[in-house]
């Protein structure tokens, strides 16, 4: 905002500049008398005379009379007292215009323009869920009035996905048809979306989709963490190693990605009996020593609590954004429970216990105690995003209840 001021101030600066540059740019000693600006009118005057008599276009009495006119003016003339003529700078009136012009600047300004806009704050909060809504769904009615724009079909998708809409962005991403053809990402997300949609089940079509995105793009990251979670979840862990150790080679080892990837790859390596590699810069390599196994706690062990919202951060959430309870091993980025629900249900009672479990080696049974969070996502992404709703991390023992979930900060 202040760069934006420096720089009206500097323009209202140069058209002042413009304006008043013939009084500020004068000599001191350019003055012409009015004497001789006469004299140099009069010999002009004489010459014509001379010029007249001698192209016979003047009779000589009246050239002689029209001499001695102007004989008689110049000698009248230098009886006045002499003057010099200058160009004076009228002070009052550049005073006048210096003040108004930057007043009438800024008053036009804030009645046309729009200085809410110089806010950051306001302006990465100007659209609301509502004008969102509003905007989604002015562009449905514009495509079932042309179905053949798949583009907008594609737009549409993405704009369900982003209210949490995702039975219709499913549909809408399903009528964008051959625009996804040669766009990893969006075979990527509409996979994901469809996924979500099968209650995680990647089966069928989300495998297809994932199988899609791979041939156009065989390193599209979004594209390998979705095919490494499907085949972990079909049994196929040493499938799953192979293409989340390729994701490796894009990810830095110590990012909160990196580290949930390489929790991925310790499940599978787990699952085969075998000893987890840690990352390093350019992908895995087989580390010493044993990770070891988290103490058993009994089968059917839970967590049990509720998730608010904060009356602050209300009108920051949508009723059909995702609410995601989640719950982690100390230290692990891989959830081995995790609740899903819309904001239109907080606040929300939950259960994490082994029916949650994402995957059949990463159950909250197999814990003493747990990390707990919810988090509230406009995209229902597993990773976490800029803008997501969250609260405070618990850290709790298996089989408490009574859990207190306040969303009350917003993740930069």
């Amino acid at each position: 905002m202040i760069g934006f001021w420096v720089a009206g101030a500097l323009a209202v600066v140069l058209v002042l500049a413009l304006l008043f540059r013939p009084f500020l740019l004068k000599s001191s000693g350019s003055g012409v008398s009015r004497r001789q600006l006469n004299t140099a009118i009069y010999r002009d005057q004489l010459a014509r005379l001379e010029r007249d008599r001698a192209e016979n276009m003047l009779a000589e009495a009246d050239y002689a009379q029209a001499r001695d006119e102007l004989q008689r003016r110049v000698i009248d003339d230098t009886r006045d007292e002499d003057a010099t003529a200058t160009l004076r700078a009228p002070r009052k009136t550049m005073l006048a215009v210096g003040l108004a012009l930057p007043a009438l600047a800024i008053g036009l300004y804030i009645l046309l323009g729009s200085p809410a806009a110089l806010e950051p704050s306001v302006a990465q909060h100007q659209v609301s869920s509502q004008d969102m809504e509003r905007l989604t769904a002015g562009l449905a009615q514009k495509l079932e009035k042309d179905p053949s724009n798949l583009q907008g079909w594609a737009m549409l998708a993405r704009s369900y996905k982003m209210l949490g809409r995702n039975t219709e962005a499913e549909q809408a991403f399903e009528r964008a048809g051959s625009f996804l053809d040669n766009d990893a990402q969006l075979l990527a997300i509409y996979a994901d979306l469809s996924a979500t949609n099968a209650n995680g089940n990647f089966a069928g079509k989300p495998t297809q989709l994932i199988e899609k995105a791979l041939k156009v793009d065989p390193e599209n990251a979004m594209a390998l963490w979705l095919a490494g979670t499907a085949a972990f979840r079909a049994g196929q862990f040493e499938s799953a190693v192979r293409i989340w150790e390729r994701l490796t080679q894009q990810i830095e080892p110590d990012s909160e990605d990196g580290r949930m990837l390489q929790d991925s790859i310790g499940a599978a390596y787990a699952a085969m009996g075998k000893t987890a590699p840690k990352m390093a810069a350019k992908g895995p390599i087989p580390a010493g020593g044993n990770t070891g196994t988290p103490a058993s706690a009994g089968a059917g062990a839970s967590v049990q609590g509720q998730v608010e919202l904060d009356a602050a951060l209300k009108a920051k959430a949508a009723p059909g954004d995702t609410v995601m309870v989640i719950a982690r091993g100390p230290g692990s980025r891989m959830p081995v429970a995790v609740v899903r629900a819309n904001v239109s249900e907080l606040p929300l009672k939950f259960t994490l216990d082994d029916s949650l479990a994402m995957s059949p080696q990463a159950r909250i049974s197999a814990a003493s105690q747990v990390e707990v969070e919810a988090r509230i996502s406009k995209t229902g992404m597993a990773q976490p995003e800029s803008g997501d709703l969250m609260s405070a991390v618990q850290t709790v023992k298996l089989g408490a209840t009574g859990v207190k979930l306040v969303v009350n900060k917003i993740r930069p």
